[in-house]
């Protein structure tokens, strides 16, 4: 017994002072009780201290007395799911962390960027942000590392290779091209001395700063209400309707009218199929009634929350009969005057009197595989800028993966650079974000002073403080940014120049397709192309993430970089962040009076570009998958020339679709 209470002492004493008896008591009943060594209890009980509070948890008899409540309590979940498991398999063993050599420096962005771990005190090394019920895989703290492509601390993970970066194979090989009949210029020898683009917000950024979790019910539905009243407004003006034209569908009547709706599924938390659909009509137009829909015989292509105009009869007073399925109104192109845009020209002529077309690159997170921590696709996508005189890079988060397994354990030890000053015990996120992100960042806008980079967070960005989509800027003073690197709003519409960028990094391609039922006639456009008709849904929604509801986190893919056996903190099944779509600020996600010039989709879906409704449609993919390198899009866009027609006019489409050579390019 006095073993065992000296080591108890060894681990848990606070300075001279020997744990008090009460609670040694406890704690030897915790030990003996759960079959722990001490060593393994002070491991959860700093994971607890983390969980809890630092600050605020102190160790007396009151908190080793709940401490000891939360360990029975998961250790009863535990029992209970071993029980449920048929044939009751053991979970695997951990494979420690793995250390490699080799690998080569990119544009001297990983330059101090690799630790060597060194010997530091026992006790500080053991401290971990660990999960109460299973720990993750131990660290090992010894090794030579010179490149994190080649690290690799999650070795074995689901028993599953990784790819080697610098291993890679076909990099730089292009998938995918769009207007290929346009030319590539060459790569000017000197950077240009000034930024080639002119930047502003075309969205009001303030309103984003708004405070999430606050909705009201009533709120809610007239947000929905009202976004019906607004899309029956611009049908009625479209197709110059009388106000007798449109009707309530839920209503009996023989009489052929128009209404306008979402749809919607009549079973609650259900997916939408072809039996289900429902139109939800709006307060004005049908008292807020849902109907079900007869469409044989129609052409249609729904999605939940999709804002529809339907012609039809509801003869019987149970269901509405569709006979035609009304294309919505687009928004107008975005147009410049000739003036602005000869204004605009004039930035892209260079020094020796020539224009050369805008280079921008454009890439989405993950940015690292969920085996390592090395960020060596960013490091290769920043060379790449670097290398070819980029004018912008678009980067799309998320940036620290809240579902990336080092970044959800907080274990930052084994990555801090071994010349950093931050106490391993103390590092933070934002620590993480400069030393990884921020400083590569850094040396790229010091090679490149005119080059401008552009951030747009993601739920998943775990520097983000907000919960909720339409989500607002991450503050820039904390991340140590340069001056060239904007941070936006997701999502958020951008002019450069005279052209209008849309961008949002919530995968709403990903749900449109989960959710999609169509019956399209053959011939229909785009029936053969799956990908542009989802990107097609978004422009004639006029909206960044049109679905209502969106799929919730159960219904998501689980994440791809934490094991299941892992769970949470508190015990509890890991689930995908997901949308948490804040409806009262939904008309936030709107586009401005105009339809985008280029929009840009980041999706897990493969990568394309193309031309939907005059809009130039991206969809970069990611530069880091699962456990290899993904893609990113190269763009060269040509100066807008103007005709002599053209100049008569006070407005002038930008028509980007036509000039911009896309590709698509392996990382």
């Amino acid at each position: 017994m006095a073993d065992l209470d000296a080591q108890i002492n060894q681990y848990f004493a606070q300075g001279d002072s020997p744990v008090p008896q009460d609670v040694m008591n406890e704690l030897r009943h915790i030990i003996q009780l759960l079959s722990l060594s001490p060593e393994d209890l002070y491991y959860k009980w700093d994971s607890y201290v983390i969980t809890m509070g630092a600050e605020t948890t102190r160790l007396d008899y009151k908190t080793v007395r709940d401490f000891k409540k939360t360990l029975q309590d998961a250790f009863e979940r535990d029992t209970r799911k071993s029980n449920n498991v048929q044939g009751s398999s053991k979970r695997a063993a951990a494979t420690p962390r793995a250390t490699a050599m080799g690998g080569s420096d990119v544009f001297g962005i990983m330059e101090n960027m690799v630790s060597t771990p060194s010997a530091r005190n026992t006790m500080t090394a053991k401290r971990k942000a660990m999960h109460l019920e299973t720990p993750l895989p131990k660290s090992v703290r010894s090794g030579v590392q010179s490149s994190p492509g080649d690290y690799n601390p999650l070795s074995g993970h689901r028993n599953a290779p990784a790819v080697a970066f610098e291993s890679r194979q076909n990099s730089g090989e292009i998938l995918e091209t769009l207007n290929s009949q346009l030319p590539v210029s060459a790569i000017p020898d000197e950077p240009p001395s000034d930024a080639r683009i002119k930047f502003k917000a075309a969205i009001d950024l303030p309103k984003f700063s708004y405070k999430p979790m606050a909705m009201k019910l009533s709120e809610a539905s007239e947000i929905l209400d009202d976004r019906i009243d607004s899309f029956t407004d611009l049908v009625q003006k479209h197709y110059e309707l009388p106000d007798g034209a449109f009707g309530n569908a839920a209503a009996q009547s023989s009489a052929e009218i128009v209404a306008v709706g979402r749809i919607a599924c009549s079973v609650p938390n259900g997916k939408l199929n072809h039996k289900d659909v429902v139109l939800e009509t709006s307060r004005r137009m049908g008292a807020g009634l849902r109907v079900p829909l007869l469409l044989d015989g129609a052409n249609y292509d729904f999605f939940p929350g999709k804002i529809v105009a339907l012609k039809g009869t509801n003869v019987s007073g149970k269901h509405f009969a569709v006979t035609e399925v009304l294309p919505m109104p687009l928004l107008p192109p975005a147009a410049s005057s000739p003036v602005d845009i000869d204004l605009h020209n004039d930035r892209l002529v260079g020094s020796s009197g020539e224009s050369r077309p805008l280079r921008l690159l454009v890439a989405s997170g993950p940015f690292t595989t969920d085996q390592d921590l090395s960020f060596a696709p960013l490091y290769a996508l920043l060379e790449k800028a670097g290398q070819e005189k980029a004018d912008a890079v678009f980067l799309s988060g998320p940036f620290l993966d809240l579902e990336h397994p080092v970044v959800a354990a907080g274990d930052f030890e084994a990555f801090l650079p071994p010349d950093s000053k931050i106490e391993p015990d103390r590092a933070t996120i934002l620590d993480m974000f400069r030393t990884f992100i921020s400083q590569p960042l850094q040396k790229l806008a010091h090679a490149l002073p005119s080059i401008t980079i552009i951030l747009v967070p993601s739920m998943r960005d775990a520097i983000s403080k907000h919960v909720a989509w339409p989500q607002d800027r991450v503050p820039k003073p904390a991340l140590g940014l340069p001056k060239q690197a904007l941070l936006v709003a997701n999502p958020m519409s951008l002019s450069i120049n005279e052209m209008i960028f849309g961008m949002s990094s919530q995968d709403v391609l990903s749900e449109l397709r989960r959710e999609n039922v169509h019956n399209l006639a053959k011939g229909q456009a785009f029936n053969d192309d799956f990908l542009a008709r989802l990107s097609s849904h978004v422009i004639e929604q006029s909206h960044f993430f049109p679905i209502f509801p969106s799929a919730t986190r159960e219904a998501l893919p689980k994440p791809a970089g934490i094991p299941d056996e892992v769970p949470d903190v508190a015990g509890e099944e890991r689930l995908a962040v997901g949308a948490n779509v804040d409806l009262t600020y939904l008309k936030l996600g709107e586009f401005w009076n105009a339809r985008p010039d280029v929009l840009i989709l980041p999706s897990v879906l493969n990568p394309f570009a193309k031309v939907v409704n005059s809009v130039l449609c991206i969809n970069p993919g990611t530069l880091s998958k699962q456990r290899g390198p993904g893609t990113y899009v190269t763009m060269h866009i040509q100066p807008r020339i103007l005709s002599d027609e053209e100049r008569e006019v006070s407005d002038v489409s930008h028509n980007v679709f036509e000039r911009a050579r896309v590709e698509v390019v392996r990382i």
